[in-house]
């Protein structure tokens, strides 16, 4: 019998022209949703999303397991631009543009019902969303983004993170300088906080950075006056030092630097540490979801990122994981939220498509060589 050799392809289902690596595919989870963000699973391993431009969160049941939603099931509506999703005891947590709310949950017909409020939020602003989650110490974290590009805000939630026990007393500010820090997760080995963040608008196509930062409590990181690794933002400095110190030296002993710098304006939102069953180069590693440029010359974005990394978390790099949704023709998508299952499969939120992708690991197709003589 002639050699094998082991050959794994990608695979595309979408019918968008999108491209990742060997070994993975790439499908249609549920599709025809209106704007969908954050996406989590409820105690039986469906996903839930949040659609805050119709004021609701609908669950997406899988009901043979065969990596697609049969139907898009109304969990709770008549909310007010519903984002961050969190369960916790059976319960579903929910963080409307303006508050945070608990809900009993059945994860039988996938509903939420007798609603409490929890924590409340200042709502509107140019930034509405509003995201949670449960920390490994078992307290309820959210952020708030800042109620314009570049201000002082007179609110201490504004361009923040919060912590708060999981009944909403004793909340308090863990972090400041957070312009827009929409989507945030833990290390799975060190348990550092890490988040990703929005620079400001109109300073130009390439400056600021947008940032990942690893967030500590008690530390501001920058916003409005410092981006980046400490940079002054001249704009907002020059009339706002009596003492006639330097901008820079305002920034290095007052603020705490980025981890990463990305591109300006590529917008970063999801981001998840990947899964010791994907394939070993990719153990350690973080993926962050660009969801692209509004005001940039030429758009950047737009695609699903591999930031390389140690164990410890140092940055070592940065990949394209998946691309295609900008192309010369335009704009097809733009990903949002990233979510893996026990299963090691990734879910991708998509709110111009309106699509959840789900990427699966590919079954390798072992090929047998044949020679041909002369």
């Amino acid at each position: 019998m002639p050699p094998a050799k082991e050959i794994t392809k990608s695979e595309n289902t979408t019918g968008l022209p999108l491209t990742l690596p060997p070994g993975f595919s790439i499908s249609i989870f549920a599709k025809d949703l209106d704007g969908p963000r954050v996406l989590v699973q409820d105690m039986t391993r469906t996903v839930l999303v949040s659609v805050p431009g119709s004021g609701k969160v609908v669950a997406l049941p899988d009901v043979n397991s065969d990596g697609v939603a049969h139907e898009t099931k109304t969990v709770v509506d008549g909310l007010n631009r519903p984002h961050g999703l969190a369960f916790r005891g059976g319960k579903l947590y929910i963080a409307e543009t303006d508050q945070v709310a608990v809900y009993d949950y059945d994860p039988k017909v996938f509903k939420a019902t007798n609603k409490k409020k929890l924590v409340d939020l200042p709502g509107g602003g140019n930034h509405f969303s509003r995201t949670i989650a449960f920390g490994p110490d078992g307290k309820l974290y959210g952020t708030v983004g800042s109620s314009c590009n570049v201000c002082r805000e007179s609110d201490r939630l504004r361009a923040a993170m919060f912590v708060a026990n999981p009944d909403g007393s004793d909340v308090k500010v863990f972090a400041q300088g957070l312009r827009n820090a929409v989507f945030f997760t833990w290390h799975p080995t060190t348990r550092a906080l890490w988040a990703t963040e929005m620079g400001r608008d109109l300073l130009g196509d390439d400056i600021p950075p947008d940032e990942i930062n690893i967030v500590k409590e008690g530390e501001n990181y920058g916003w409005p006056i410092c981006y980046g690794k400490q940079i002054a933002d001249r704009e907002l400095t020059k009339n706002s030092n009596p003492n006639h110190i330097s901008p820079e030296a305002v920034c290095t002993s007052t603020t705490m630097p980025s981890h990463i710098d990305l591109p300006a304006h590529s917008a970063p939102l999801g981001l998840a540490f990947i899964p010791d069953s994907w394939p070993a180069e990719y153990r350690d590693d973080l993926l962050v979801a660009y969801h692209g440029s509004w005001n940039r010359t030429e758009p950047t974005g737009y695609k699903v990122m591999r930031m390389k990394l140690d164990e410890k978390g140092n940055y070592l790099g940065a990949e394209d994981f998946i691309t295609g949704w900008l192309t010369e023709g335009g704009v097809s998508g733009r990903p949002v939220d990233l979510l893996f299952d026990s299963d090691g499969s990734l879910y991708i939120s998509d709110d111009k498509a309106g699509i959840i992708y789900r990427v699966e690991r590919r079954q390798k197709i072992t090929h047998y060589l044949q020679f041909v003589d002369g």
